[in-house]
């Protein structure tokens, strides 16, 4: 079994972004902790743009990037911090306009997710009437589990309804405390043998539609060497660097916090640990994103 390269630790990124041209950067656990935007990471991405960087927020949210920005807004992360967002929510969004889903059957929490609900339209209230489900996440993730929507499933899955998962995110950490995101019941669907369309890292439609905003706002084609992911989730961030062929910088004071940071800062043998099953790796890593 081969062994996965354990990423140097590293205090301050500035002469490691400034090697690259454009950034895929992660949203929750990077720029913002689910309550308020960090500092250092805001002055990281600032400073990149200043010296002609482009940056691109990708964000496996479930809503359209415009929910995202005012999002951003309320947790004062600047504006000028980023030339872009790409949510899975517009990934979904597009998804079902090209396929011609007209009847979708909701999964996830509606207040929350109006915002994707509403743009989808015709929405039907059981599968009998449905050609396909959209699902942004549990409708209650405060007191349901993915194994709660396993009936609901199966009744999808005898009907061969394609499941578009509005954001492949298994968790979400918000505060301290984990919630189930729309990832987990699309992996349940696909266990049951069901089709799922994944709208976001780390599967290639994410980072592919990035490149393709970062281009048009740059005017130029970027080489995957001038391209750098930033993110805190090994399975969606840097997995889907891999798959793309671009570097990656971890930040281990994310979704993996409990599993490689002591007393604010990385303890190497946890991350050892977390490096050491074949997993994608990183060109560095640290706690928390900073220049």
């Amino acid at each position: 079994m081969s062994q996965t390269m354990v990423p140097p630790i590293i205090a301050k990124a500035g002469d490691l972004l400034q090697r690259y041209d454009v950034l895929f950067c992660d949203v929750w656990g990077v720029v913002h902790d689910g309550h308020a935007a960090l500092p250092a990471a805001a002055d990281a991405l600032l400073r990149f743009r200043r010296k002609g960087g482009t940056v691109v927020l990708v964000s496996n949210a479930p809503v359209p990037n415009h929910q995202v920005a005012r999002m951003l807004d309320e947790r004062r992360l600047p504006r000028e911090a980023y030339d872009a967002i790409v949510s899975s929510g517009d990934i979904a969004l597009r998804h079902v306009a090209e396929r011609g889903y007209a009847r979708l059957y909701a999964i996830g929490p509606q207040d929350r997710d109006a915002a994707l609900f509403d743009k989808a339209g015709a929405l039907r209230p059981d599968l009998s009437a449905a050609d396909a489900i959209l699902c942004s996440g549990l409708n209650d993730d405060s007191s349901e589990a993915a194994e709660d929507y396993r009936a609901l499933l199966a009744e999808a899955r005898e009907r061969d309804l394609p499941f578009v998962c509005a954001n492949p995110d298994l968790v979400v950490d918000v505060g301290g405390r984990l919630y189930l995101c729309a990832g987990a019941l699309g992996d349940l669907y696909e266990e049951i043998g069901g089709e799922v369309f994944w709208a976001g890292k780390p599967h290639a439609v994410a980072y592919e539609t990035a490149l393709d905003v970062a281009q048009e706002l740059r005017g130029e084609n970027v080489a995957r060497n001038r391209l750098l992911v930033i993110g805190d989730a090994v399975r969606t961030d840097l997995k889907g660097a891999e798959a793309f062929g671009v570097d990656a910088l971890f930040i281990a004071g994310g979704i993996h916090r409990d599993d490689t940071v002591e007393d604010g800062a990385i303890c190497p043998a946890r991350l050892k640990a977390l490096f050491g099953r074949d997993s994608p790796t990183a060109k560095a890593a640290m706690a928390h994103l900073a220049w």
